[in-house]
């Protein structure tokens, strides 16, 4: 079992760029898939981007692809997303899920990008 919790959110103007944390607790952190979700207001959660447990694969929701970057390093049992180009659309609470044998979810960051 491990334990999730994101930072790096914040206020940044449109075009601006931020760096998500997803932090983890549990020494087999190197086991889990990590995603990135994000709500908006009245809106559904929706992913937007993912990697394995090694970081050999990403993938990433259309909307962000070219922008965002998610990367891990499993020594400091941290996941990454790097958020450039930032677009008012992309305002959300930004939510990071770790995925093994389940799945756990950390309480997320918010994201607002100002026009």
């Amino acid at each position: 079992q491990v334990q999730v919790a994101e930072s790096g959110g914040g206020l940044v103007q449109a075009g601006g760029s931020l760096r998500l944390s997803c932090a983890a607790s549990g020494r087999t952190f190197s086991r889990y898939a990590v995603s990135w979700y994000r709500q908006a207001p009245g809106k559904e959660r929706e992913l937007v981007a993912a990697i394995t447990s090694t970081g050999g694969n990403k993938n990433y929701a259309d909307s962000v692809k070219g922008r965002f970057t998610i990367s891990r390093d499993n020594a400091k049992n941290t996941v990454y997303l790097q958020m450039n180009s930032l677009k008012p659309q992309d305002t959300a609470v930004y939510y990071c899920k770790a995925t093994w044998v389940a799945s756990y979810w950390g309480q997320g960051t918010q994201v607002t990008v100002s026009s």
